[in-house]
């Protein structure tokens, strides 16, 4: 097992898949040439591996990428796009809605559209608010796509390799501030199935929920708060279309208590959906509201804190 960051698990997996399928390619802005494989270095080596025919440098159009994805994938090939930011989606957000994930429903199964679309996304250093937005939300209204947001290296590598094998178009996002972070990557065929959170921390007094960078910030408040006898049980959705209600609910039932954790605006965020869920599936086995930790709802971007963590924790137990 090897100790990779998650931009290197990353490109582990889309050469590993390149290399096993022949009808992988990869397409997107400089991300051959540019910074020696795109703006955050994911896809380094792989032009000279794979050469320009499967690692397809295109202008600056993301409904190009996307649109000739569609078609690609529509004919048998399982092209990886990547959209540089994933504010940019909305550049192509019609296509992604309302004809990659509606194509197999429009004709009763008979075409499949494995595509995936890798986008960076999250609030980070050096860069305009505009470019640091989390955008995830906007897809849960669509049904045919899935959405994954991986945490960790292994999550990285395992659940796009599980996404470019699906027959469905896959939104992938990236948090920026996860490029850099290290962690043990299992070798070989590793590939988590789509649709299945992972608690990455058991725990008895309280159900934390969470996505992509924050659960870093829920392990430090775990950390923190264990500390003082506090044990907080971490759940990493992974995936928020679908997402895995059997272990959410399992958790649930376990504390009796939850906070949910996104970076994103806290109004229609995913956790809104987290905790309509647990409310019409588990009210009878909370012992106090659902708190939901998030964004303020204002254009800058904002990304809570473990302290944010510890004092909803705090005030739960309260109640």
């Amino acid at each position: 097992m090897a100790e990779l960051t998650f931009r290197e698990a990353l490109r582990q997996a889309l050469r590993e898949e390149m290399r096993r399928d022949p009808n992988v390619y990869l397409v997107g802005i400089a991300i051959g040439s540019y910074r020696r494989g795109g703006v955050f270095g994911v896809t380094e080596g792989l032009l000279e591996e794979f050469g320009e025919e499967r690692v397809i440098e295109t202008p600056i159009s993301e409904g190009a990428i996307i649109g000739s994805s569609i078609g690609a994938a529509m004919l048998g090939k399982r092209p990886v796009a990547e959209i540089m930011d994933a504010e940019f989606l909305v550049t192509c957000f019609h296509q992604l809605v309302y004809e990659a994930s509606q194509m197999r429903f429009f004709t009763s199964g008979e075409a499949k559209v494995p595509l995936v679309v890798r986008t960076a996304f999250g609030a980070t250093v050096n860069a305009m608010p505009i470019q640091q937005q989390s955008p995830e939300s906007w897809f849960l209204q669509s049904p045919g796509l899935k959405v994954v947001m991986p945490s960790t290296p292994a999550d990285a590598k395992g659940l796009l390799k599980a996404a470019i094998r699906d027959d469905n178009p896959v939104l992938f996002f990236e948090h920026k501030k996860l490029y850099d972070i290290r962690g043990p990557v299992p070798d070989g065929d590793f590939v988590i199935p789509l649709g299945r959170a992972e608690v990455k921390r058991e725990g008895r007094d309280v159900t934390v929920i969470a996505t992509a960078w924050m659960v870093h910030e829920v392990l430090e408040a775990a950390r923190r708060l264990g500390s003082r006898g506090i044990e907080l049980e971490v759940v990493d959705l992974r995936s928020i279309l679908p997402i895995d209600k059997k272990t959410i609910l399992e958790s649930v039932k376990k504390t009796r208590k939850v906070v949910i954790a996104h970076e994103a605006k806290k109004t229609g965020g995913v956790g809104a959906e987290v905790s309509a869920l647990i409310a019409e599936e588990a009210f009878e086995f909370l012992d106090a509201p659902i708190i939901r930790v998030a964004g303020p709802d204002l254009p800058m971007p904002f990304v809570p804190s473990s302290e944010d963590i510890v004092q909803a924790v705090e005030s739960l137990l309260r109640a």
